[in-house]
């Protein structure tokens, strides 16, 4: 029954859909996330170079000195494989758009997808964690080729549902995690900004690399409404009416406000913090930030 299912006509098309969107987003850009953040962590020999003072004794390499009668070091770099998950949120407020073409669920979808295909690409390991409440469900890390198309069958399948618990849900991905890893995730993180904050940091203490997707609708950062609007939680179905044209002013200066506090927080605690709203064409976005991070190691 369950293969049925996942061979139905639609579900096929919209794998392909996504698989044809990955490969035009990472075109060309296959080492933008290949730098290692883990210096030192799990390395593999590069080259030798003399040594000089302050070098660690402990990297001479004594066999080179048997032959030459000088001090060479073996110098180490960073390696390269890195193993990702992909977090989505996957709260019914992910599924809200406003006049744009993807919901906040889909263009979240349409971007792990991609960084899905870059990191299969590049041969390192990636899996995919679900969560609302509590973690839905998760995919184990796979390099294989044939990973891309579990991802993507996965994420063809999701739906938006429920309310979210971000602090309990980073809390039961943490305890799932054995290895130093690199968090991707996915959310519109409209819940208590003190609370997702520490979570994350938890995570960064824990050793991980964290990038964090913040996707909003248009519509939720530039507010294009007016006259009597009446306005509804996705999540919990709370109405209030407002008048839109007297508190668009204000609206919009707190979006920008818990945006940059976001954002001043990531940086702070070393975590990656991506402000994008449903307008943005997703790939350009995705290659700048991938080129930004590219600079930074």
């Amino acid at each position: 029954m369950a293969v049925e299912k996942y061979l139905k006509p639609e579900v096929i098309n919209q794998i392909k859909r996504l698989d044809l969107r990955a490969q035009f987003v990472v075109k060309g850009f296959l080492h933008g996330l290949h730098a290692s953040p883990y210096h030192g962590f799990s390395v593999e020999f590069s080259e030798h170079r003399k040594y000089t003072a302050g070098d660690d004794p402990k990297d001479i390499d004594w066999q080179v000195y048997a032959k030459t009668d000088k001090y060479y070091t073996k110098k180490f770099e960073a390696e390269t494989n890195i193993t990702g998950y992909l977090v989505m949120d996957l709260s019914q407020s992910m599924g809200y758009t406003y006049r744009q073409e993807l919901t906040k669920f889909d263009y979240g979808i349409c971007l792990a997808a991609a960084l899905a295909y870059l990191m299969i690409s590049q041969q390192d390991p990636v899996g995919l964690i679900t969560f609302n409440e509590k973690v839905r469900s998760s995919l184990a890390p796979r390099s294989k080729r044939t990973q891309l198309g579990n991802v993507l069958s996965l994420l063809s399948r999701l739906k938006p549902d429920g309310q979210t618990d971000f602090a309990h849900s980073v809390g039961q991905i943490s305890s799932m995690l054995k290895h130093r890893s690199l968090l991707m995730i996915f959310s519109d993180l409209l819940f208590d900004e003190e609370s997702t904050i520490n979570s994350l940091y938890r995570l960064k203490h824990g050793g991980h690399d964290v990038i964090l997707f913040h996707i909003l609708d248009h519509a939720e950062v530039h507010f294009p409404f007016s006259g009597i609007c009446q306005l509804r939680d996705p999540e919990t179905n709370e109405e209030i009416k407002v008048d839109a044209d007297g508190f668009r002013t204000e609206y919009i200066k707190r979006v920008k406000d818990f945006r940059e506090g976001l954002a001043q927080k990531s940086r702070q605690s070393g975590i990656d913090y991506v402000a994008l709203d449903t307008s943005m064409q997703f790939d350009k976005a995705l290659i700048e930030y991938l080129h930004s991070r590219k600079m930074r190691f």
